[in-house]
This record gives C-alpha cells, structure tokens and sequence, in this order.
C-alpha cells in the first residue's frame, strides 16, 4: 500500500526549495564566520544577515540599546535546555523556584527536574479539561523566589494553543522571566515575540520543513542568561562551535515559505483535519477527540478508540502504511502514559486508548479519505 505519514508534528519532509537553497549555499564554500579575513568576513555576512531576516519574520526588536537576540541552535531540545538552565543560573547563586505548566515537553520538563535535584522547587502550573493552562493559578505561584515560568505555545500532543500572551503579563507584573516552547507552533501559526510578551521563546526548524539540526532560541534584549556550553565565543558567548551557516540558510527559507503559504495552508489543513475526525467518528461508536473544544493548530488530532490499547493499534496501522504516534517522539518507547493526557485529567485507560495524528502541508483530501479507510479496517480488527 501507498504509505500514509500522518506524524508531522515528530518530523517534517524538508521542501525542495529549502533543499535548493542549501545546496547552493554550500556551493558557495563558506569559510569560517568566525575567522577575520576576507573568506570569514564574507560568511559572516551571509550569517548575519540570514540571523536579522529570521528575526524580522518572528517578530524580534533589532535597534536600541539591548536589541533582542536570536540564537542558533542545534534544535529544539538544546534550545530548551538552554532557556530553563540559562536563565536559572542567570538568576543567583543560590536555589530558587520554577514554574512550568503540566504539559511541557520532556525537554523542559527534565532540565527543570535537573534544577529540583540541585535544591531547585520546582511547581506545575495545571490545565483544564482541554488541555489550556488555568491562567487564574498562575499569581499563587510566583513566589518571590520564582526565577522562570515555562509554558508552550502550542501543545506536542493535541495541539491545543496556550494563552501565553495573557501568562506572560502576570510573569512581566511581577519581574518573572517567561519562557515558551513554540517548537510545535513554528509555521503552523503566527507567531510574533514582542506582541507574546515573553522574555524567550524556542524554535526547531525540522517541525516546519526546514532541515534537521537547526533550531533557535529567541531572548528578549536585557535577558541575562548563562551558557550550557563551553569552548567558544560565538552567538554572544551564549552558545559556543562553529555555525553552521547552510543549516540557517534553510531555516530561512522554510521560515519565508512558511509566512508566503500560511493563510492557504492553514484554512485546507483544518478543513482535512475537520474531514479526518468527522470520517473517523462516523464509523468509530464512542471515539473522543482530545482538546477538541479549544483552540487547536490546525494539523493536529489526538484520538481515543475507548477499549483498545494504542502501542497495539500504532503497529497495526503501521502495517497497513498508516504513520502516527502515541505521542512526542522524544518519549517513543517510554512506558509512561502521556503527562498531557494525564493533565487534563482523562482516565488512565482513555490516555492508554490515545494516537496521535499529524497531518502535513501536502495532505489532500484523496489521502484523507483512505487514511480513515485503513484506520476503520484496523480498529474493526484490532476490536474485533
């Protein structure tokens, strides 16, 4: 069978115009931008002028006398790390408190369980049935010991977006750094930094079809923050080795591509996903949408089949060409149930019962129709 990839948001394809645009930045042979002559003079422009123009598409302050920074990475996750531990360590010497909502990623959730073993007090702002953070908990627990409050843009699992812009003004009321992982929200929906209001905010760029290996983590001007890394002085100390000039080349790229197509791409991909779920629940008795009452990004379904267990259904969809998850691929093959699903305070054998299906920016409604075919099948005899 035809295969069906239905997990965009662990991965998407690179577009070939991305590709084109790397390849043709490495046949131009760019020397170190680090090094002072000539060669390195010239790379650093092609860098730098590539580091402004993504910066302008996500809505960074460049002039006046602390302009907001914007840091490459290898990719979301180190972007994270160095966000939580960055402005941790940023704040004193001696332990403090953070606050991170009860969704995150494992890519904050474990440098902040990093901090709790270092004498850190680490706190978890809850969500609703829905999947949205309780913006009404957030004041309790700024205490004036909080250095760091962590909440993502846009779910890894349900996609339900979160009120960050409303979060981020209690946090800017009371003095506290706000940080949001927007790795998922990336070219999925708008993003502006300054109107968000947050002190930072991550990115990767192989969740919008640009290349694998790059990603960025924006700092608001004035934002202290320590490195994680060693052995180097580019990127402002902050983040040290060679950039890799090629890589944020095709950042760029994706990013434009990402701001030209949006509006198009965002109204098909709900109306796909609207065809996906209606089809499903047509022929599915007792399926439940996770996050479906909310504001979601518009590619993504988390689906319960009550009754039957997701790692079974996962290898049987698998077999009939059908891609998806149960869930972010950085905890593939982790015993534990989603903490997103468990949050929302969903029974424990829905959570069990959870796939998750992320459609990408090429899906058409032919696909679509025979992903529900398959899946019908298999679910009728998974269940049967």
């Amino acid at each position: 069978m035809e295969p069906i990839y239905l997990d965009h948001n662990a991965t998407t394809p690179t577009r070939p115009e991305v590709v084109q645009a790397m390849v043709e930045c490495y046949r131009q042979g760019y020397a170190n931008a680090a090094s002072q002559h000539l060669a390195g003079q010239q790379a650093r422009r092609r860098l730098e002028d590539a580091r402004e123009a993504i910066g302008q598409l996500l809505g960074l302050e460049p002039g006046g006398r602390t302009p907001d920074r914007l840091i490459f990475t290898s990719g979301g996750t180190e972007s994270n790390c160095l966000a939580v531990l960055g402005i941790a360590a940023a704040g004193g010497a001696s332990p403090g408190r953070i606050v991170i909502s009860a969704i995150e990623h494992a890519s904050v959730i474990e440098p902040a369980e990093h901090l709790l073993e270092r004498g850190w007090r680490l706190d978890s702002l809850g969500v609703d049935a829905s999947g949205v953070a309780r913006v009404e908990r957030l004041e309790s627990l700024l205490a004036p010991e909080a250095r760091l409050v962590c909440v993502m843009l846009a779910n890894h699992d349900t996609g339900v977006v979160q009120p960050v812009a409303e979060l981020a003004a209690i946090c800017r009321n009371r003095g506290v750094p706000m940080h949001t992982d927007a790795v998922q929200a990336a070219g999925k929906m708008p993003i502006d930094f300054r109107r968000l209001g947050v002190d930072a905010l991550s990115l990767a760029a192989h969740k919008f079809q640009g290349p694998p290996g790059i990603g960025a983590l924006v700092l608001r001007g004035g934002l202290e923050v320590r490195p994680i890394h060693y052995g180097g002085h580019q990127q402002w100390g902050l983040r040290p080795g060679t950039e890799p000039i090629p890589l944020v080349v095709g950042m760029l790229a994706a990013l434009e591509l990402c701001q030209r197509d949006r509006q198009t791409h965002l109204r098909r991909l709900e109306a796909l996903r609207a065809r996906f779920e209606n089809g499903l629940r047509r022929e599915i008795p007792g399926l439940l949408v996770h996050g479906d009452r909310a504001q979601r990004l518009p590619n993504v379904s988390n689906i319960a089949f009550p009754g039957l267990d997701a790692q079974i259904l996962l290898m049987a969809l698998d077999q009939v060409g059908i891609a998806c998850s149960v869930g972010s691929a950085c905890s593939s093959g982790s015993a534990e149930l989603s903490p997103t699903l468990l949050a929302m305070g969903l029974p424990r054998e829905i959570v069990r019962a959870s796939l998750r299906f992320s459609l990408g920016a090429d899906a058409t409604e032919g696909e679509i129709d025979e992903a529900v075919r398959r899946i019908v099948y298999v679910v009728g005899e998974v269940g049967g």
